[in-house]
């Protein structure tokens, strides 16, 4: 989609308020389920929904996990912004991904989202100079890296556990910045430590120089804000719209 373009430091692949938020993903959800599965757009402080109509209208929202804070007499610091609602109790089945083939070349990944006190888990398709590809997948529920060679058609997995900040009383917002540094796990798929015993080949996997991003995956259950990549991490100077400001 963009690898053949000139690319700008920054790249927003997804924000919440804006037009069309989705307008780069495919919606996926489970329909089983359709009081406990949804994805919608809603006010992150007042839980109030901006659908109108639809199977998601029968979904019974949950609610974030409280957080006591010494900073507004126990009540957690949400945004007074839309943000995306992704929940499901089966985390596979319900999830936005990226249109096509990305081709972000950025090394750093980052994502704002809100815990839900629920598994929760996202995904990035990456490609070496050679074109070989492979999926980084992060996860709440994973406790320790494992590598899943390629099987047919599918690229290797490495999977990564993933956990949210601890709750802070002196927190801003019950919202978490993650960053990641997408080229630093490339060695990590011919690493045969992380391969289950019973397999002792790990196959086509990316494992020369990062070249770009083909997508990116969020899983159930979270709240979302904004996706974007760029060139310098976390430390790169950031416009002010993707600030997180609290409704405090």
């Amino acid at each position: 989609m963009l690898n053949s373009t000139v690319q700008p430091p920054l790249i927003s692949l997804f924000s919440s308020t804006g037009s069309d938020p989705l307008g780069l993903f495919l919606s996926f959800k489970d329909h089983s389920l359709p009081e406990d599965s949804c994805i919608i757009l809603v006010n992150d402080a007042s839980g109030e929904s901006y659908e109108s109509g639809g199977n998601d209208s029968r979904a019974k929202l949950i609610s974030p996990p409280s957080v006591e804070s010494t900073l507004d007499e126990g009540r957690a610091y949400s945004l007074s912004q839309t943000v995306l609602h992704i929940q499901s109790p089966t985390m596979r089945t319900t999830f936005i991904q990226s249109h096509g083939d990305l081709g972000i070349k950025h090394p750093w990944i980052h994502l704002q989202v809100r815990n839900m006190g629920r598994e929760w888990g996202f995904e990035v398709g990456v490609v070496d100079q050679s074109k070989r590809r492979g999926t980084v997948r992060l996860s709440t529920f994973q406790s320790a890296p494992r590598l899943h060679p390629p099987v047919g058609d599918k690229p290797a997995l490495l999977h990564l556990p993933l956990a949210f900040p601890r709750p802070s009383a002196q927190a801003f917002t019950a919202w978490s910045t993650i960053a990641i540094q997408l080229p630093s796990l490339l060695p990590y798929f011919s690493d045969q430590s992380l391969v289950n015993e019973d397999n002792n080949s790990i196959g086509i996997v990316p494992s020369g120089t990062y070249a770009y991003v083909s997508h990116v995956k969020i899983y159930a259950t979270c709240r979302l804000r904004r996706i974007w990549f760029s060139e310098a991490g976390p430390n790169q100077a950031l416009p002010g719209e993707f600030q997180l400001y609290s409704s405090f």
